[in-house]
């Protein structure tokens, strides 16, 4: 059970192609992913919801992401929620929550790989 306290599965659509740095232990790869949520409102009729979700990526992982990861792609994703703080630039706390990546799955070939061929 300790294996599942802190994970997060995510299905969803890449909202942009990823930002990518270069860091002291490796490259660190940032990017956010859509998920659609449907239900049936009061009156009987769908209605879709998209949540945005921070994802963040490490190392090899990173890597795969600066090489295949592209803004639209549909990725199955693994990893652990994280929460921390910064001051931006006005010196105003700021508070975010981020999923770090563990594994990235392609549930379709990605347009951009397709045309290349």
């Amino acid at each position: 059970m300790q294996s599942i306290r802190n994970k997060v599965l995510l299905i969803g659509n890449v909202g942009q192609d990823p930002e990518i740095k270069e860091m002291k232990t490796g490259k660190m790869a940032r990017f956010s992913l859509a998920t659609n949520e449907a239900y049936r409102d009061a009156k009987g009729e769908k209605q879709t919801e998209t949540i945005w979700h921070n994802l963040v990526a490490w190392g090899k992982t990173a890597e795969l992401v600066e090489q295949y990861v592209k803004k639209g792609d549909e990725l199955a994703v693994e990893g652990r929620l994280v929460s921390r703080s910064y001051e931006d630039k006005e010196g105003v706390k700021r508070y975010i929550t981020e999923v770090v990546l563990n594994e990235l799955v392609f549930l379709a070939q990605p347009s951009h790989q397709a045309n290349a061929k």
